[in-house]
């Protein structure tokens, strides 16, 4: 088989014309000894059963009746021996035969998948008999293993997982799981070397280099997936660790919020209305709390045409806007205290008052970049921002000290606070974790915050108060208005947004559009709201 030995150049001229992740030690990987998932422990009770990729991956959740806890149950087919032999040699035989597009694509599974069927027939004849079940479970592992994401692959296609957790070698793989929260798999890397081999494929897909001089890595995957590596046992006694927080192809909008609870309709038009008016916004919350989520669905209220400025240490915004330009902070090239090549996120800050935003969003404020989003505030700019704290008493604390050193008197400029947490409410007699809008407070100066809403835990529902609103009559000075005429302006966009959830609007494209046609002709737009005469077809997208 000659052209075997012309597999390692092909292999690199493929990767590099059609993206595939690149492959860390190909040989290598193949003689690491990889256990199987663990089978589902004796005596637990399957509570829920779904597909991954029918028919050769399936999850079960199940439950240890004596203790309560659930375990993740990965059900994947395996190879036997025989096929593992003819999987060896088919990886060879792909790797040196698939040619090189002409152009490159956009699907590279797609693509590999029919080569590999190509490829496939032509030499199954060669490598021996085997029945037809064989080689779709070896052209599955093929796919899996060279364009996909490994042996966590199976993972990443549920898409009720939200964080892939892995701790160490010989650690069992935790997901966080939308209905059951933290659960444990049954998942483990038995070895260093296939734990660290899977973590530089994962790496080297994101575009990024992870070696033991660097061995911490913040990176995106394909599909804006966020990846946070710790490599080998360098920072680390465990082994290799890594942590994928998973990105929604379909990102929840503002009607998606509504829909769990998490806003209220008029909340939502409340945020809609200061958006409209330059109005700063800051998201507080703890970690998984929702705050960047939160970040991307008010996004979407904001004015059509604005032009909006993201900037973000890993890429996690998705925006409907068509005047957006996306900033991702980069690392150093450099080792110790040399910082060859870095652009840092207070870089990026005042390298984007250049391009004249009318919104500028921080994806997360935490150190000297903060001085510079207030200055911009100061100069006129609508900013958004997250912030890891629980409250807005916390929140200015860290704002105020080292390194941020906000002056007391630049925190009015932070208009609105909204604190959001995940929460515990019992519904249909089970206690479930939700998200929620806490409070939301106006800042009318330092030390003096106004309360506008209000979470109530035991109703699940919001109390809303403009008896001390600073915002609105600064708004409504700005436009002429009176802040009886701005609330119910507020409870005329409530109502609209009430009307793209009862049409079932959600998709944050088709609210854009919904918003979009809101603002052309307000008047004429609402009043058909209101009679139920705006058909659905004009705003949903084909």
């Amino acid at each position: 088989m000659q052209h075997l030995k012309k597999a390692s150049s092909r292999l690199k001229n493929t990767l590099k014309k059609i993206k595939l992740p690149k492959l860390h030690k190909t040989h290598e990987k193949r003689v690491v000894q990889v256990a199987p998932p663990k089978p589902v422990p004796r005596g637990s009770k399957v509570i829920e059963r779904y597909p991954l990729y029918e028919p050769f991956a399936h999850v079960a959740i199940v439950q240890n009746p004596k203790t309560g806890e659930y375990k993740y149950i990965l059900d994947e087919l395996q190879l036997d021996p025989l096929e593992q032999n003819i999987y060896s040699l088919v990886l060879d035989i792909l790797l040196a035969e698939i040619d090189s597009p002409k152009e490159e694509i956009d699907d590279p599974r797609s693509f590999f998948a029919t080569e590999a069927r190509q490829i496939v027939d032509k030499y199954r004849i060669s490598l021996g008999w085997l029945p037809d079940v064989s080689w779709y479970k070896i052209l599955y592992h093929a796919e899996r293993d060279l364009v996909g994401f490994g042996r966590i692959d199976a993972l990443m296609r549920d898409p009720n997982i939200e964080d892939i957790s892995c701790d160490g070698v010989g650690k069992s793989v935790y997901i966080w799981h939308r209905k059951f929260e933290s659960i444990e798999s049954n998942l483990v890397f038995g070895e260093d070397a296939e734990l660290d081999n899977i973590v530089v494929k994962l790496v080297h897909m994101a575009g990024k280099h992870v070696s033991s001089a660097f061995p911490i890595v913040d990176a995106s995957l394909p599909g804006k997936h966020r990846l946070a590596v710790c490599y080998r046992r360098e920072i680390t006694p465990f082994g290799t660790a890594f942590t994928i927080r998973k990105f929604r192809e379909d990102p929840y909008s503002i009607i998606d919020l509504i829909n769990l609870g998490t806003f209220s309709e008029k909340l939502a038009a409340y945020f809609w209305l200061c958006l409209e008016n330059n109005a700063s916004i800051m998201i507080l919350g703890g970690t998984a709390s929702g705050k960047t989520t939160a970040l991307n669905a008010l996004a979407c209220l904001i004015k059509p045409g604005s032009k909006l400025i993201t900037i973000e240490e890993t890429a996690e915004l998705n925006l409907s806007h068509e005047n957006w330009v996306s900033l991702i902070a980069r690392r150093s090239y450099g080792l110790g205290e040399n910082q060859t090549g870095e652009v840092t996120l207070f870089d990026l800050v005042k390298t984007s008052m250049r391009h004249r935003p009318d919104t500028l969003i921080v994806g997360e404020i935490r150190g000297n970049e903060a001085y510079t989003l207030f200055q911009a505030m100061a100069t006129g700019h609508g900013g958004m921002s997250t912030m890891h704290a629980e409250d807005i008493d916390s929140a200015v604390k860290r704002l105020t000290q080292k390194p941020m050193n906000i002056a007391p008197a630049y925190i009015p400029l932070m208009n609105t606070v909204l604190s959001i947490q995940r929460v515990h409410l019992t519904k249909d007699g089970e206690t479930k974790a939700f998200r929620r809008v806490i409070e939301v407070n106006e800042v009318a100066n330092y030390e003096d915050y106004r309360r506008i809403f209000k979470w109530q835990p035991t109703k699940d529902s919001f109390s809303c108060s403009f008896d001390e609103s600073v915002m609105l009559p600064y708004i409504g000075e700005r436009i002429g208005s009176s802040k009886r005429d701005l609330e119910e302006e507020i409870e005329q966009r409530a109502k609209v947004l009430h009307w793209m959830r009862e049409q079932d609007i959600r998709s944050y494209k088709d609210v854009a559009t919904v918003i979009a046609e809101y603002y052309a002709r307000p008047d004429e737009f609402y009043g058909k709201v209101s009679l139920g005469e705006v058909a659905v077809a004009t705003v949903k997208h084909s």
